[in-house]
């Protein structure tokens, strides 16, 4: 499949802006699969007015997303404050919307609340994974800080996930970490890891990028520059995975009882 991660510099608290920044991207790709950042829809310092810019999943804004998806044949992945209608509580949420209208939905598991990052503040922690069965694959869904806990990558590849996509909104100063965990959560699992970060400044924050694309060996498929917006385009082929698997059979030698005492409690769900 032709993927595409879009390393984009979303406009903090306008909505529309970012929407249509993401349908350019969207459209200039031809992809079959895009990636935009964390909280891409609202920006991530959007601090006090998330509570504003937060929609329901059967919100316009994921609307909108829907026929940007059905009109370019292609499946999108970006971040965005959910509001959960029956509490009112917000959630730092990956949003999934297939060509087909179909939507899946992820709420970060750990919300960064150390140094600068302040998502406690706001967030709810989500209670389960999403493993998203669409026409090109089974996702799994991380968002940025999630991707350093080798648990949550690990329960996706033992529930049969062909990829991970992971979105995520991280500075400059974590760069050089995720450019170090992320091919070990590909090669640890013998999967393709997708990665979206943002570029831009907001408020005391710069994000550097780092978007790229790796295969279930850990090899590069695609860089973004630093600083700059860009989108990364990828050809994943997901009959890798076998080779990968026979090379390092990780997955098949995992012992289930080993892990299980350092496995988080949380349900798999299959959208």
């Amino acid at each position: 499949m032709r993927v595409a991660l879009a390393q984009l510099d979303p406009t903090v608290g306008d909505k529309a802006k970012n929407l249509k920044k993401l349908e350019a991207a969207v459209a200039a790709a031809n992809a079959d699969l895009l990636l935009a950042g964390e909280l891409f829809l609202s920006g991530y310092m959007a601090r006090d007015a998330f509570a504003q810019l937060a929609e329901p999943l059967d919100g316009p804004a994921v609307k909108a997303a829907a026929s940007i998806a059905q009109e370019h044949s292609t499946t999108l992945i970006f971040g965005m404050p959910e509001r959960e209608e029956a509490t009112k509580r917000l959630f730092n949420t990956s949003v999934l919307v297939a060509p087909d209208g179909k939507v899946a939905s992820y709420r970060k598991v750990y919300p960064a609340n150390f140094g600068p990052f302040e998502e406690g503040l706001y967030f709810g922690r989500g209670d389960g994974l999403t493993l998203a069965e669409t026409k090109l694959g089974r996702i799994g869904l991380l968002i940025c800080y999630d991707a350093f806990f080798p648990e949550l990558s690990k329960a996706y590849a033992l529930q049969g996930a062909d990829l991970l996509a992971i979105i995520s909104a991280s500075p400059a100063t974590s760069k050089p970490l995720f450019d170090r965990i992320l091919p070990a959560r590909a090669i640890e699992n013998a999967l393709p890891v997708l990665y979206a970060n943002l570029v831009g400044t907001e408020l005391n924050i710069v994000f550097q990028g780092g978007t790229q694309a790796i295969g279930p060996r850990g090899e590069d498929l695609g860089k973004a520059a630093d600083f700059a917006e860009s989108t990364v385009v990828a050809d994943v082929d997901l009959r890798d995975l076998k080779t990968a698997r026979a090379f390092r059979p990780t997955l098949r030698d995992t012992r289930k009882e080993m892990w299980e005492p350092v496995a988080p409690d949380l349900p798999v769900r299959g959208q």
